[in-house]
């Protein structure tokens, strides 16, 4: 099977047959709990690398690289900082992963779930640097910069769930570098500027540094060309008589260090170019003025014999107290340790600098390798990663070294976004923040432990009743900050409360929390409404001797699709019981029709003055008229009229549901009706009665206050009726009006009542 497919790698397109391989099963399956030992991981290692070599062989990437020299070139940087074996497993599966039609599928299959996750996270990972490469071409163009930053979170994001995607992609650039070195090809200056920007300072907040130097290095010399030349040109000049130096001074150091009893190693420190560059920018410096070009590296075996090595330095060499830093006792944000101390090999003037670091050996491999010296990649089983054996309180070490590595990324996107100020403010709207199992989330700003509880499950923020937030209980509306580990305390059972849902209050931030928080009251009072109408149909049930009727099939019926559907109209007194009793009563005797001549079915409505009705019925002289209780209409309502058994015509609102179920009943009952010239009593303008539903938080006074807004705009109030439980009062109202228009200033005025949550006309 061969088609064409597009494989990415730095973001750069090749083409090649795709490949659907059979999945050998046996051995490492992956799924097991226990740590696979060093001949178990090297196996996985040499099995991925004969997987993906069919693949790779004969595939090159834009930039020229073969894949399997580049998928090689990556596998040993990340062994030369101490990944494990089966890490280096992982990178042939990845670059295999762009050749199969399902990768995922294959390689879980093949090697395990781990792996598989691997792959695709590492793959969405290059979709997003590819699909924002070109932002890296023009840093002026703010939308341009932003679409930068946005890769910082989608890296910092892809980290929180897996380290080896952000440690294989720091590894993939600098292979790509090296290729460019080495085969002295034009590096691509958005290639080279993301490097410089955005993976050197990554590899710098993991602690990295063997990576962050050789891919500043290397960005250096692809955009700096002159200046990268002139310093190597500078420093070349003077290479053998700075060797000889630092031999000897190496030499010295390690004989005096013996005598003192201190067992120590003393290496000469290779020169970073990109370093001694910004060093000589930074403070307008000759490159004589620098004084780590000739340098030393002491490495004890514990804190004490740091400084006793330090006491001998400077017994022997005078220091310079102005460039000592103890950054034993005072770490670096990123857990570097070590001492730096600058000394002169000769009393001054004629002294040359030499800068000496001293740290034990635990220091220098993390100096040297960063996470990658103590991170743990269980490469089975339901935790996650794991590639060295331990034993005791191992994981707990691994989780507290995943918040302290993803503390140092929050850090790190803050200072990637101060540095670039033209599109300060782009994620002032987003917080980061950590669960006790350190697992990483992502909030609104000014989000709280409510929020929180209702990101990781709703039922959760239901019953949050407390916060822990580095430790210390907090109240729960307080903001939370990126960077903080927050605990949830919550009540084995329970709802919200009314107050989260008052924004002055600010205890929810984020719209889905409050949506959540109002979703449980809505269900709450359609339970309460539900309730009350199931009370009604079965207090008309019993009165009516119909207490075995099955509800389903009296709600069916009348129309519904169920029982709770009937409770909660009549609960709401949307639908009237009347209908129901309808249903339940037998129909009456059928009488022999009378002549039409004789059968007086109506009598004429009472006529205002001027001798016209209120409600006029078309088509027809003026019948019997009354306006419906149900939905008690009013000018200028839309009406419509159902002729009823012995009192005329019953005139409803047009959206009244119970005029829609008579309609759906007896359809040939129906009447056109509209609204007359209005009558008058007494010579006032005539008044229609109309209800009104308002829900508040109870409190005292707040039926006067009601009242007093319908005395304020002349509503005549004729009927109250109110009901109040768990806090929430439920009134109706009955007011008069000369017309439905005006309703909508008064429902205002009432909505503006402290502690009124809704009102409406019903």
């Amino acid at each position: 099977m061969k088609s064409t497919h597009l494989a990415s790698v730095e973001g750069i397109e090749s083409t090649a047959p795709i490949v659907q391989l059979a999945t050998d099963t046996t051995g490492d399956s992956g799924e097991r709990g226990t740590t696979a030992s060093v001949e178990e991981e090297l196996g996985r290692l040499d099995r991925a690398r004969r997987f993906a070599q069919p693949l790779l062989t004969n595939s090159r990437f834009d930039t020229g690289e073969n894949a399997l020299d580049h998928a090689d070139g990556v596998a040993e940087i990340l062994r030369s900082i101490g990944a494990a074996p089966s890490m280096q497993a992982a990178v042939y599966l990845v670059y295999a992963g762009d050749y199969l039609s399902e990768p995922e599928t294959v390689v879980e299959q093949a090697f395990g779930a781990s792996y598989a996750s691997l792959v695709l996270h590492t793959r969405q990972l290059v979709r997003i640097q590819r699909n924002a490469r070109n932002a890296w071409t023009d840093e002026t163009d703010r939308a341009l910069l932003a679409e930068q930053l946005e890769r910082v979170r989608k890296m910092l994001l892809a980290f929180s769930r897996d380290l080896r995607v952000v440690l294989l992609r720091l590894a993939s650039r600098l292979q790509t570098l090296r290729f460019y070195a080495a085969t002295k090809l034009p590096c691509p200056t958005a290639l080279a500027r993301e490097a410089q920007q955005v993976f050197a300072p990554l590899a710098s907040r993991l602690g990295i540094w063997q990576i962050k130097w050789e891919l500043e290095d290397l960005a250096f010399r692809f955009l700096r060309p002159d200046d990268y030349k002139r310093i190597a040109r500078d420093l070349a000049e003077k290479r053998t008589e700075r060797e000889q130096g630092v031999q000897t001074a190496r030499e010295h150091l390690a004989r005096e260090l013996a005598r003192a009893g201190v067992v120590a190693e003393v290496h000469g420190r290779p020169k970073h170019l990109y370093s001694i560059w910004k060093k000589m920018q930074g403070k307008q410096l000759a490159l004589s003025g620098v004084f780590d070009l000739r340098a030393l590296r002491v490495i004890v075996a514990s804190v004490p014999d740091c400084y006793a090595a330090l006491s001998r330095v400077h017994e022997i060499w005078p220091p310079l107290p102005e460039e000592f830093d103890d950054y034993i006792a005072r770490p670096k944000p990123n857990g570097y340790q070590s001492l730096h101390t600058v000394v002169l090999d000769q009393p001054a003037p004629a002294g040359r600098p030499i800068e000496i670091q001293i740290r034990t050996r635990e220091m220098h491999d993390h100096a040297e390798s960063g996470v990658a010296a103590h991170w743990a990649y269980k490469e089975a089983g339901t935790k996650g990663y794991a590639g060295v054996s331990a034993a005791g309180d191992f994981e707990g070490r691994v989780a507290q070294a995943r918040r302290a590595v993803l503390q140092q990324l929050l850090a790190w996107e803050r200072d990637f976004i101060g540095h670039h100020t033209p599109a300060q403010g782009i994620f002032e709207d987003r917080i980061y923040v950590f669960t006790p199992q350190t697992r990483l989330i992502e909030l609104p700003a000014g989000a709280t432990a409510v929020d929180l509880a209702y990101h990781l499950h709703t039922d959760l923020g239901h019953r949050c009743r407390g916060a822990r937030v580095d430790g210390q209980m907090v109240p729960l509306n307080t903001p939370l900050v990126s960077g903080q580990t927050v605990e949830v305390v919550s009540a084995k059972e329970g709802g919200p409360s009314l107050d989260w849902l008052n924004p002055q209050l600010g205890y929810l931030k984020s719209q889905r929390s409050r949506a959540k928080a109002r979703a449980w009251f809505n269900a709450l009072a359609l339970q309460e409404t539900i309730a009350r109408g199931r009370e009604a149909v079965d207090k008309l049930l019993q009165r009516e001797g119909k207490t075995a009727v099955k509800l389903d099939d009296l709600a069916g019926q009348l129309g519904f699709r169920n029982a709770e559907a009937l409770f909660e109209v009549v609960g709401k007194d949307e639908f009237s019981l009347r209908n129901i009793e309808s249903v339940l009563r037998p129909p009456a005797p059928v009488v022999p029709p009378t002549p039409e001549s004789e059968m007086p079915l109506f009598k004429p409505a009472a006529a205002g003055p001027g001798g016209r009705s209120a409600v006029l019925v078309v088509g027809v002289e003026s019948l019997l008229t009354q306006l419906a209780h149900c939905c008690r209409p009013a000018p200028p309502d839309a009406i419509g009229g159902f002729v009823t058994r012995g009192k005329g015509v019953a005139v409803h609102r047009a959206d009244c549901a119970n005029l829609r179920q008579l309609a759906c009943r007896h359809p040939e009952r129906l009447i056109d009706v509209q609204w007359g010239e209005a009558a008058s009593v007494q010579g006032r303008p005539a008044v229609y009665p109309v209800n009104l539903s308002v829900i508040a938080q109870d409190r005292q006074g707040l039926l006067r206050d009601i009242s007093e807004v319908f005395a304020r705009e002349k509503s005549n109030v004729i009927g109250v009726n109110t009901q109040t439980v768990r806090d929430t009062a439920r009134m109706t109202f009955t007011i008069e009006v000369r017309d439905s228009a005006a309703l909508g200033h008064v429902l205002r005025q009432v909505g503006d009542v402290n502690g009124v949550q809704s009102a409406r006309r019903t």
